[in-house]
């Protein structure tokens, strides 16, 4: 199994405020800074990228969206800080061409050493994918992420592109790559979703389908829906979770920190973020909030698993808590569910990924299913 950490390029937090990242997706507006925040600033990123290789984490997932820094900017500037870690950029198609996608991927691969890794993401809120001036509803944005992929892979494979399709009129006969240099073959291509539309396309052209943290049972079936998808076009690709953790070597003292990241959200503000996630046009932020209904009482949606982050965050909204035992032990249950990489964060998160390299990574490199697994 492939670990993957997150940059927190919205600013980090102690504990969730309105400031936190991913409080302002679907809705929320700026808000004053409360204690413990941090501002997304390269040398705090910087300090975070760093620590993650020393941990062992193979990539950082760096986000794209209204609520936080450019995720191609932000990687760039982190690659002379980090000599392995890869950078798993997060970016719209509708918001820059296929070409130039291909190009930007050719000069970051030059630069980085090949360490870049690409999330696409067709956008889930049609209110802010308006305010980027794209104004394609959700089943045409899925149809144009499909056409944007087959593009980018022919560019970035040297073959020729001629004008067709709905979205996009390239016209580039010769093929050949950027820059003087060879093409540069497109790096695995992580892509999500919950509706039937997201499931199809990342059976034709993802190599990783990303999925948000439910239960191990409700993953496994949305993975063996999409890789039967696959299966059909003659393709086979990986599955990864994206998810939060709070880990401790003693499980109570995990309980406590998650009781504590959710002490200063109070009931109004719960409400309006339900409100303002609940007209977010995404089958699986419908399937986040869904988990607890917006309840306190109903948090705790699984073995360990456990969905206040949920209560004001947009996106993933669930997290593993307890001890680094019970962590390692859900993880795999996850893997047995077809889960091959984990993307995990968790706040702040400096001090988390700290938690996790030292508590729960060498734990399951050394356990019994991680030894048959390399074999």
């Amino acid at each position: 199994m492939r670990f993957h950490w997150f940059l927190p390029t919205g600013g980090d937090d102690e504990r969730l405020g309105a400031r936190s990242h991913g409080v302002a997706i679907g809705g929320g507006g700026a808000s004053a800074a409360g204690a413990g925040h941090r501002d997304a600033t390269l040398d705090y990123l910087t300090e975070l990228a760093v620590t993650v290789e020393e941990l062992g984490f193979e990539a950082v997932l760096t986000p794209t969206g209204g609520h936080c820094e450019d995720a191609w900017l932000v990687t760039a500037a982190l690659i002379p800080a980090t000599t392995r870690l890869k950078f798993l950029v997060a970016f719209r198609p509708g918001q820059v061409s296929p070409v130039t996608s291909a190009q930007m991927v050719s000069t970051f691969h030059r630069l980085s050493g090949g360490r870049v890794l690409l999330n696409v993401v067709v956008g889930g809120d049609d209110v802010e994918q308006r305010s980027y001036g794209d104004r394609l509803a959700k089943e045409g944005r899925y149809a144009r992420a499909g056409e944007f992929l087959g593009i980018a892979r022919a560019v970035s494979d040297g073959r020729p592109v001629r004008p067709s399709g709905d979205h996009y009129a390239v016209d580039r006969p010769n093929g050949g790559g950027f820059g003087g240099h060879p093409p540069v073959p497109l790096p695995d291509v992580y892509l999500g979703g919950s509706s039937d539309a997201a499931l199809d396309v990342a059976a034709e052209h993802a190599d990783v389908f990303l999925t948000w943290g439910e239960s191990p049972e409700a993953v496994a079936e949305k993975i063996s829906h999409v890789r039967e998808r696959a299966a059909a076009r003659g393709r086979t690709l990986r599955a990864g979770l994206r998810m939060h953790v709070i880990t401790r070597e003693r499980a109570k003292d995990a309980w406590a920190r998650a009781e504590d990241l959710i002490a200063d959200v109070d009931d109004a503000t719960v409400r309006t973020r339900q409100a303002q996630l609940g007209a977010v046009e995404s089958e699986g932020q419908r399937r986040m909030l869904a988990l607890h209904g917006g309840d306190r009482r109903n948090l705790v949606v699984g073995p360990n698993l456990w969905a206040g982050i949920g209560l004001v965050r947009g996106g993933a909204g669930t997290a593993l808590v307890g001890s680094h035992d019970e962590v390692v032990a859900r993880i795999e249950e996850y893997r047995e569910a077809g889960v091959d990489e984990i993307i995990l964060s968790g706040y702040p998160h400096l001090e988390e990924a700290r938690h996790v390299g030292d508590g729960v990574l060498g734990r399951i490199a050394s356990s019994p299913s991680e030894k048959e697994y390399a074999s």
